[in-house]
């Protein structure tokens, strides 16, 4: 499936772009990471088009002030177990229904740091915290429901490693551990695709390079060496080279949540608001290895072990 569709769109498109025309009335999305950057955009453009939007956060109180009327914002840690079961339960509780379920929270290029149960920050926020949240959060999700995960060209960074995805042997590289997390995103599409589909597909995302708080580990000096700067200081905006607005980078993900085209597809990678080819080397395309299904099933087998969560049909 892993094959492009020469859809009308181009790097250049924005989120209200593939919005256009449609109506989300009775539509409900949650996103995480939704109060800033990439995925507050995200949000306003479901909110615009009529969907409710629940935002899981850390701190509530500044996802508020970001999202005011937007989306209605509930507490939740995704370094904690405890918390994403909280959240989770509280949602189940209350008779929800998600027809979208985007996740979009992450961390790139950080220093060292690890979860309550040692598992490495990069892995345990990007990929750990939405297993364990969709697992939880699977008997919500509708009939016909969506679910989009935000992976990157990071993916392309090779070193992948199944037996040490703490980091417990090597030494530890930020780049390196990003491409690991990166990479698990997609594979966790695959994955997640083959258990929902027909009913509930799955699809993961390349938005773009967005200069917004997901650079905030980066130096001035790794900045300058990426481009991603204009001499003003402000982000460098040049899609064709991949560098994106906030809103041009929320339009792939909203495609994937909204396209009609999509409806019989599933665990595929998707950039520049089409499927993206799949590519042994180059800047564009998805790498092999992260669309492997055999690899995608090791890799869900290993995050049962490590968060003791899974999802029954």
């Amino acid at each position: 499936m892993q094959y492009p569709l020469s859809t009308p769109y181009d790097a250049s498109t924005t989120a209200e772009d593939v919005a256009a025309g449609v109506d989300l009335s009775g539509k409900t999305a949650l996103v995480t990471g939704g109060a800033s950057g990439l995925g507050l955009e995200t949000v306003r453009t479901l909110s615009v088009r009529g969907a409710r939007v629940i935002v899981p956060a850390r701190d509530t109180e500044t996802a508020r002030a970001a999202l005011g009327d937007l989306a209605e914002v509930r507490h939740m840690d995704l370094l904690d177990a405890s918390s994403i079961l909280a959240f989770s339960d509280e949602l189940l509780a209350e008779g929800h229904t998600l027809d979208i379920l985007i996740l979009s929270a992450g961390v790139m290029a950080s220093p060292l740091f690890r979860d309550r149960d040692g598992h490495e920050g990069q892995f345990a926020t990007n990929h750990l915290g939405h297993f364990r949240l969709t697992c939880a959060l699977w008997p919500v999700l509708a009939e016909g429901a969506r679910v989009v995960v935000l992976s990157s060209r990071g993916h392309q960074i090779p070193g992948f490693d199944l037996s040490d995805l703490d980091f417990t042997r090597r030494p530890y590289d930020k780049w390196l551990a990003y491409g690991q997390a990166k990479t698990a995103n997609a594979l966790f599409a695959v994955a997640l695709d083959r258990r929902g589909a027909p009913n509930i597909r799955t699809y993961s995302v390349h938005p773009g390079s967005i200069l917004g708080p997901l650079a905030r580990h980066l130096s001035p000096e790794e900045l300058a060496s990426f481009d991603a700067v204009n001499p003003d200081g402000t982000p460098r905006i040049d899609p064709s080279r991949d560098m994106k607005s906030p809103q041009q980078g929320a339009a792939t993900i909203i495609w994937c949540a909204l396209a009609p085209q999509l409806s019989n597809i599933g665990g595929v990678y998707c950039e520049n608001c089409d499927i993206a080819p799949v590519e042994s080397e180059g800047n564009f395309g998805v790498r092999p290895l992260a669309v492997d299904t055999d690899f995608a099933e090791a890799l869900w087998q290993e995050s049962v072990r490590m968060t003791g969560c899974d999802i029954r049909a």
